[in-house]
Order: structure tokens, then sequence, then C-alpha cells
């Protein structure tokens, strides 16, 4: 059997070339210490923000694995101090507990060694193991029949069967538990050692290495639990948008390509025919969806309404709110009410919601007998008209927010649509692309030439979506079309 090493006594020095090779890896373990210091310092630890949390985890876990490592080598370098004695009281324990409090202790002011004797029962107990049990040195070392009692009740039965199998079987010790000191506070220690035997095969004495490992224990479950809440935070993220993303396609119009008003054909139309074609633009980020919407219904009278808008926020709540919101448009819409009146209602609901939100929000009502367009807006971009292979912003009629004020006003505006005109309707996040994309308003009125060329509201759309639908947009967006048939 190996003999037994105290942790706290001098060692034989390396090979005449070793120190060089250690001071070099020495240096290397102090730099890259220092690096993830540095990291660890610059992370910001949101409480909110379960990966910052595990990052700013594992980087305390690295610290304390390098500081471990530094202070192994430092030790293979130079061995440990010769002519160390045992402390004459307690000032050395409440040092050591300083330390510790504040994270500073070493390696090797965690590292203690013991020596059991059984056939002349002497023991003998380095000074650090005195520390870290939280034992006076002037009571004297423990024998192995003491030693349970400052071990945690739920581990004494552990630490019985590795003595055991050490002074019985001869099995090296190897394992870790609880101790609990004399203030009450409780240390994780890792204790190893071998029984030595003597010339008859009989186990003579028995030595053990125990090592303070609560700062890495703490360090290592932090990181678990971290990266636990971090995972459960990655499936929740993932469950909403799932959720959010099936609610949105539950609520937008179904319909695919061009959409034709009246449903039922141009026979039985007196007046102009709607020619309708819609595209949702998801933003950069594919893990929010947001609260637009486009929306286009057929009336009972034979009118058609066209609708856009969009709700701050993101995610189910969002995705929520617009499908009420929607549902309460359309269902006051096939009751009548005018564009004006549907702003006023819209926003009393939203004023109502267990979900507070701000929204805009544009409806035009058109009738095809005298192709006139009524349409009142809620702070949301004006629609854009295309005539003549020219564009232009309708003017806006005033109207505030969806859910900014508890008594708005909103105006209603008209105007006569003629064969061939292009209604544009469209959410600002359109237009609002960032430095990536650099799209506004008179990059899509600079499109008119080419809408004046297209047969149908989808090419038009197509023509949209070929100078906007890109990366690098901020935000998901909504554009729809309506073309005046003759």
């Amino acid at each position: 059997m190996p003999s037994h090493l105290f942790a706290d006594r001098p060692v034989p020095q390396p090979p005449e070339r070793g120190p060089d090779a250690v001071d070099a890896l020495i240096t290397r373990t102090r730099r890259l210490r220092g690096d993830v210091d540095a990291v660890r310092r610059g992370t910001l630890v949101d409480e909110d923000d379960p990966g910052a949390r595990w990052q700013r985890a594992l980087c305390d876990l690295a610290v304390h694995q390098l500081d471990d490592l530094g202070a192994h080598l430092d030790q293979l370098r130079n061995g440990l101090p010769d002519g160390t004695t045992a402390p004459a009281g307690d000032d050395d324990l409440i040092a050591y507990e300083a330390d510790h409090a504040l994270g500073t202790g070493s390696l090797l002011s965690r590292v203690g060694s013991a020596e059991w004797n059984l056939l002349t029962d002497e023991v003998n107990w380095s000074e650090e193991l005195y520390r870290i049990i939280g034992r006076s040195p002037a009571s004297g070392p423990m024998t192995l029949d003491e030693l349970p009692s400052v071990v945690h009740p739920d581990d004494q039965g552990l630490l019985t069967a590795l003595v055991t199998g050490a002074l019985v079987d001869g099995r090296p010790i190897d394992g870790e538990f609880r101790l609990v000191r004399p203030d009450g506070r409780v240390r994780t220690v890792h204790m190893t050692g071998e029984p030595v035997l003597d010339t008859d095969g009989s186990t003579a004495s028995m030595w053990a290495v125990i090592r303070d490992v609560s700062a890495l224990r703490r360090s290592e479950a932090a990181v678990r639990d971290s990266r636990d809440s971090l995972h459960r935070r990655q499936h929740f993220e993932r469950t909403e948008h799932r959720i959010a993303v099936e609610l949105q396609e539950a609520v937008l119009p179904p319909w695919q390509g061009s959409l034709q008003f009246p449903l039922g054909g141009a026979a039985e139309l007196d007046g102009a025919a709607l020619d309708v074609a819609a595209r949702y633009f998801p933003s950069a980020n594919s893990a929010l969806i947001g609260g637009d919407w486009y929306d286009a219904l057929q009336l009972a009278s034979g009118a058609s309404l066209l609708s856009v808008g969009d709700l701050t926020g993101h995610g189910v709540t969002a995705t929520s709110s617009m499908a009420m919101l929607l549902g309460a448009l359309r269902g006051m819409a096939l009751a009548g009410v005018e564009p004006a009146r549907l702003m006023v209602h819209l926003n009393q609901l939203m004023e109502s919601s267990t979900q507070p939100a701000l929204g805009s929000a544009v409806c035009c009502r058109f009738e095809p007998a005298s192709r006139t367009l009524s349409w009142a807006q809620a702070g949301h971009p004006a629609p854009l008209l295309f005539r003549d292979g020219t564009g232009q912003i309708l003017s806006r009629p005033d109207g505030v927010l969806l859910g900014a004020t508890s008594s708005p006003e909103y105006e209603q505006a008209e105007l006569e649509l003629l064969p061939g005109d292009l209604l544009l309707l469209h959410t600002d996040g359109l237009t609002r692309t960032g430095a990536a994309g650099g799209g506004d308003t008179a990059r899509l009125l600079a499109l008119a030439p080419r809408l004046a060329r297209v047969r149908n509201a989808q090419e038009a759309v197509r023509t949209v979506v070929e100078l906007f639908g890109g990366d690098g947009r901020e935000d998901d967006a909504c554009v729809m079309v309506a073309r005046i048939g003759s």
C-alpha cells in the first residue's frame, strides 16, 4: 500500500526541468483565471433572466475550479511550507471563516489531513483540519469513534461505511459528506484515504485527506439550478410561441391569393367589383409573434369592410388580444356599424380588457354601387391610393390610438374611387425595417409605376413583397391591397 501523506507536509521537489514547466502552467492558469473573472464581472445578472443567471453561475464555477488548479500547481512546484505548527487558540479559526465568508480562501486553506494509528491510538491532525471542522486545537484531534459526532446526522452512516470498508476490507476511502460546525454552519467535505498495513497484513493505521468543497458544490448547484431554470424558460417560450402561431393562423383570414368581392361573383353586383389580396410579414426574429392583423369581410348590404391593425406586445398576450379585437370588429361591422363608430367601440373594448395594451387600426367600408370609400383610423398609417401611375397618402381623419384615452372622438372620411384604382393598407412595421431595410412610405409610393401595370391585387402584393419582404425587419407587419374593378 502507498505510504500516507499529509496534505500540508513538504513533498519532494520535481525534476530539474519540472519547475519551468510548472511555472508556465501556473502563468497560463492565472491568465485564464483573470480572463474568466473579467467575463464574470461583466456579466449582468438579471434575476428574471435564467440565461444570464446560468452564464454567471458557470463563470463562478470556472473561477472556483481554476483557483483549485492554480493552488494544485503551486503546491506541485513549491510543496507546503516547513515547520507548520498547530495554532494556540481560536484566532485562526476566525480568520479561516472570514476568508471563506468572502470566498477568498485558497485551496491550501481548504485541505487538511489526519492519521489514526490503530496500534498506539495516536491521532495526528493537520492545523487546516481543525479549521475546516471548526474545532479548537486545544481540544485535540478526534478519534475515529468521535468523528461521526461532527458529521451531519443524514451522512453519519456514509462515514461509518467508508471507515469500516477501509479498516476491515482494506478499501480506499473516497466519499463526500457534510460536517456541522459548532456554530451550526454546514460544510461539505470530500474525504480520500487508505489503510496502512503492517508486515503481517493487518491494518496498522489509516490516513485521510479532507478537502472543504463547500464553495465548489455551491457553484455546481447554482449551475444546475440556473440551467434547469433556463430549460424551463426555453420550454415555456417554445410552447408560448407555438400557441401564438396557432392562434394567429386561426384568426387571420384563411384565403390565399386574391379574394373577389362580392363573393358570389360579379353577376350579383350592381356596381364595382373589388379584388383583394394580403400578406403577413414576420419579423427578423421569428420568435416574436405580434398582434398585427388584416381582414376583408363582405357585409349583408353588399358592401365590403377592409381593415388592418396592430397591437403592442408579442406572444400569446398580443395574439389573444388581437383575436378578441378582430372578432368584435367583425361582429359590429356585420351589424352595420360605420367605421368611426367602430373605432369608438373598439377603444371601449381595449379599455375594459384584462390585458391592457395599445392598438392602432384603420377600417374602410367600400360601397360598390357608388364606389364610395368611408374610412376611419386610430393612430394608424393612412391608406395609400395609387391612380394613373402615381401614389398619394390619403388625408387622415382625426383618431387616437385604441386604449390611449377613455373618451376619444374619431372622424370619418369619404372619397370616391375610380375603376383601376389601387388602395394599399399596411401596418407601420412594413415601413420600419431598420438600417438593413431602410424602408419608408416614400419607397412604397415610388412603386406607383409598377403597380399601374399589375393585372390583379395579388400581383400588387408580390411587388410589395419584392421590396419589403427581405431580412432585417424589426417587427412583424401586414399589407393589404384592394383593386377597384369596373
